[in-house]
């Protein structure tokens, strides 16, 4: 019997992807999503438009916080795999709304492990988040790098995904393994992403924000990279390992079957030079408004991805300047600019 995989937040950028890319590799996939109006559901039922066009595909609205709901789907599937790309995602939003971090970070991420565990899935794979770094200037950030001080609660929510899966591959034997995702970027990404919203602004003639003086750096990691990884993590079931010191805890693993990964381009750029390279893709300057660092924003990040190269084979290969590119020939073509 062929497995069925479920990828949670699939109508979102990154669930997307990944269920794409593994549609495309003949995987069957069930999909579940909140449709919720964080940002623009058209954009989210378009990407779904898409993977809906596969046999393979079966979609079904849910939101993850309605327990009953999702046992149900649990109990009529077998997964081989979950795939949790669903979160409320954003910094600044956290800031607004946390009541929507803790329902759906912490709640949601809750009732995916409980039904992995009671179902016997035989790798739970989610996102988690490079935010959870946070106060953290030991450059460049390794999963083994202290994470004890989370900045702002979308970061705290992440982190105590991975205490909470560490807890059930303990407890459980729940093969589980948290992905820290650095500046996720590319053709169907989020409105609220710098990247867009840059875009349309020049597009527009609006005046674009630069926070902390355009002074930020960041890991910006091109999508295709991202699903590579993600693909390659979820083929990669952690397993018991008694090598791991308890008296000298390694953070990244431990002696349950539990794995943390960085995901990254290995390549930090500043902010100013990301805008730079946008202008030239779109022939056109923009207007811009320097501003002091936010609030939770986190001014410099750069990673490490030795774990995931050497023990997966990993190697980013797009370069900023190319993904760039790629991501304004998508706007261009979706919003018929």
């Amino acid at each position: 019997m062929k497995e069925t995989y479920l990828i949670t937040g699939v109508a979102g950028f990154i669930g997307f992807s990944l269920a794409l890319k593994l549609l495309k590799k003949k995987k069957n996939i069930i999909g579940l999503d909140n449709l919720n109006n964080y940002y623009d559901i058209k954009l989210k039922k378009s990407r779904l438009k898409i993977l809906l066009k596969f046999t393979n595909f079966k979609f079904l609205k849910t939101d993850l916080t309605n327990f009953k709901k999702l046992k149900n789907i649990f109990q009529k599937n077998k997964f081989s795999h979950v795939y949790h790309m669903a979160a409320q995602a954003g910094v600044r939003y956290s800031l607004k709304a946390p009541e929507q971090y803790i329902k759906s970070n912490i709640n949601g991420f809750y009732n995916v492990l409980e039904l992995s565990k009671l179902k016997k899935v035989k790798h739970l794979i989610y996102a988690s988040s490079s935010s959870v770094y946070g106060a953290n200037k030991n450059y460049p950030f390794s999963e083994t790098s202290n994470c004890s001080h989370p900045i702002q609660l979308y970061a705290a929510t992440k982190l105590s995904n991975e205490v909470m899966a560490h807890s059930y591959s303990s407890l459980f034997n729940l093969p589980t393994s948290g992905i820290r995702f650095f500046t996720v970027y590319g053709p169907w990404g989020r409105p609220d992403q710098a990247l867009f919203i840059f875009t349309k602004n020049i597009i527009e003639n609006k005046t674009i924000n630069l926070f902390n003086y355009g002074n930020h750096t960041r890991d910006f990691t091109y999508i295709d990279d991202i699903v590579d990884g993600v693909i390659r993590i979820g083929k990669s079931i952690p397993k018991k390992n008694n090598q791991w010191d308890s008296k000298n805890p390694n953070p990244s693993f431990s002696k349950s079957p539990y794995q943390i990964y960085n995901i990254s381009s290995n390549r930090r750029v500043k902010l100013t030079s990301y805008l730079k390279i946008l202008e030239k893709n779109l022939g056109k300057k923009a207007k811009i408004k320097y501003l002091p660092l936010q609030k939770g924003d986190v001014p410099d990040v750069s990673s490490s991805i030795n774990k995931i190269k050497s023990k997966l084979n990993y190697n980013p290969k797009v370069e900023v300047e190319i993904g760039i590119k790629e991501f304004v020939d998508w706007y261009k073509f979706y919003y018929k600019k």
